[in-house]
């Protein structure tokens, strides 16, 4: 297990074993690069180990705070300060990072076993039982690789995979055997198995009356002061930290913050691709522009065809589970070559499911019925549809991804359509797509990635903004306007951007025999997942069958296959 993440942590190994309890971590130096930070981390005194991936920003005021509690500490990393603060608060010591983690304790004198989920699941935890044993590791393959694991498809995660645009919410992962810590939960797991959760964050997406009669000038202000905080705290590390930088609105914010604040010969990198139908396959006419205007070492990479091709592999061993968006291999390539330079870097994932900069948003302003609005826009395929297109084997009797999202959109705690469907994307929709494609290609080289627009402190602001205020200027609105402040105007008034794949969007030539192959194989063919005379309308003409959200079906049930057979599976 401990080799099947070690591209995740290649700078030091380390097992501890206590009686039932064995811990193993990978390392990734970043903070406190000595020995004495190294992990699994023993406190002897405490009786207490930990394993921890993620960073807590706000790691030093924590220690201050435990050092005049009386705690002293042996190292000077962020690792020891969870330790401590779990000791000194329990449970509730998660209410107090502000940061990214995944992290298990064992408790050496009562044999209690804890973990915990950052507020957004940006750090993965996947899970595996069996009769005798409870298995946990940070990627799915991890887990495959200790064996007694039930490989068999989960038929609901499959329903979720071709509805719900490929997201399979937790606990639910593609395959039986192996399941995932939901975000914003710390598990405390008992000698005797017995074990309770406690779901320790869940904002209300409501107008707050402190903040009502704001005009958007005053939300533009404090958005951009909580932006620019988060971006600072983001910038703990005893490493350079670089940035991400697509040439969109998101990460160029970003950029103007951190030269805001100081920060010289900043290293900034983007890639692109080759064109396909008429489609461009880059933005770096944008991204040079703001290298250029706030002087950034700035990095482009090119991907031709060729190398596209050859790099899917190795994007698919990257995948913790079958993910079909076209940037994945962009971000797998992109952190190839940042890895070659730093080991940190901030991301503008989260943005527009914080702020409002999807188009799916604005119709749902006036719904009646948001669950079906929703459905309508964001589905890849409807439950009768899914019929024509799986073997009955495969089907579920109930439209599970719809009862899945009507009841997450329904839960009190949103005044509107609109807050409801920002509370979905942000807290269930991202977690399972962009936030994990960004942590699996970035951790496959050794990157870690820092998303400063999922900070909680911003995202609680960001929920109680009036949603009329963020639909206007097609989306965004408050966050334009705070960008308007920093960057220029260019990279704001323009057509939304996407990190576009082109050559997999329209599936041809080598890419359309790859994926037949895959799906012809005797291993798809023993699966028998789709059916076949579905299968043969898609190979005839790919580009004919695209989803509402402009993804390739063929692509889609394409990539599954190739997940699976990459993966053993």
């Amino acid at each position: 297990m401990m080799d099947a993440i070690a591209p995740r942590g290649p700078d030091g190994a380390g097992l501890e074993m206590h009686n039932s309890v064995a811990l193993a971590h990978r390392r990734l130096s970043i903070i406190d690069l000595s020995v004495k930070a190294r992990q699994p981390m023993v406190d002897p005194a405490l009786g207490l180990t930990i394993v921890f991936n993620g960073c807590i920003y706000n790691y030093p005021e924590l220690r201050a705070e435990l050092e005049a509690k009386g705690y002293n500490f042996f190292s000077t990393g962020d690792t020891e300060v969870v330790v401590k603060a779990y000791h000194a608060w329990g449970r509730d010591c998660v209410d107090r990072f502000k940061g990214m983690f995944a992290f298990v304790i064992h408790e050496r004198d009562s044999g209690r076993v804890v973990m915990a989920r950052d507020r957004f699941g940006i750090k993965p935890l996947y899970l595996a039982e069996t009769p005798s044993s409870i298995r946990f590791a940070s990627t799915l393959p991890a887990l495959l690789q200790a064996g007694d694991v039930d490989t068999t498809i989960d038929r609901h995660a499959l329903h979720n995979y071709l509805s719900f645009h490929a997201v399979v919410p937790p606990p639910r992962t593609i395959i039986k055997g192996v399941r995932k810590l939901p975000p914003a939960t710390i598990r405390v797991i008992e000698p005797n198995g017995e074990r309770k959760d406690h779901v320790y964050w869940n904002p209300p997406y409501r107008r707050d009356p402190e903040y009502s009669g704001l005009s958007t000038n005053e939300w533009r202000d404090l958005v951009l002061d909580s932006l620019r905080t988060a971006v600072k705290r983001r910038m703990v590390a005893d490493v350079p930290v670089g940035v991400l930088l697509s040439g969109g609105v998101d990460s160029s914010i970003i950029v103007g913050l951190l030269a805001e604040q100081g920060q010289h010969g900043l290293m900034t990198f983007s890639v692109g691709f080759e064109e396909a139908n008429g489609e461009k396959g880059d933005e770096f006419q944008y991204s040079d522009l703001i290298a250029e205007r706030f002087g950034t070492n700035h990095h482009k990479i090119f991907v031709p065809s060729e190398k596209l091709m050859e790099s899917l592999p190795g994007t698919f061993a990257a995948m913790s589970e079958p993910m079909v968006s076209y940037d994945n291999v962009g971000f797998y390539l992109l952190s190839q070559e940042v890895s070659k330079h730093i080991k940190v870097v901030q991301s503008g994932q989260g943005a527009d499911e914080v702020f409002g900069g999807y188009h799916w948003y604005p119709p749902l302003a006036d719904s009646n019925n948001v669950v079906d609005d929703y459905a309508r826009v964001f589905f890849d395929r409807s439950h009768a549809k899914m019929a024509e297109h799986v073997n009955r084997e495969w089907l579920v009797d109930e439209d599970f991804s719809r009862e899945l999202v009507a009841e997450r959109l329904m839960r009190a705690g949103a005044d509107t359509p609109v807050g409801a469907a920002l509370r979905l994307d942000s807290q269930v929709m991202l977690v399972d797509d962009p936030v994990k494609r960004v942590d699996n290609m970035t951790m496959a080289w050794g990157l870690e990635a820092r998303v400063p627009f999922l900070d909680h402190d911003l995202v609680e602001l960001a929920a109680k903004i009036p949603p009329e205020m963020q639909l206007a200027q097609n989306g965004k609105n408050i966050l334009k306007e705070a960008a308007r402040l920093v960057v220029p105007h260019e990279v704001i008034d323009r057509k939304k951007g996407y990190f576009p794949v082109p050559q997999l969007k329209y599936v041809d030539g080598p890419y359309l025999d790859m994926v037949r192959d895959a799906l012809s194989s005797q291993a798809a063919r023993e699966r028998n997942i789709f059916r076949q005379d579905y299968l043969d309308t898609l190979f005839a003409n790919p580009s004919d069958h695209i989803t509402p959200l402009q993804g390739s079906e063929l692509w889609q049930v394409g990539l599954l296959e190739m997940w699976l057979q990459t993966h053993g599976i």
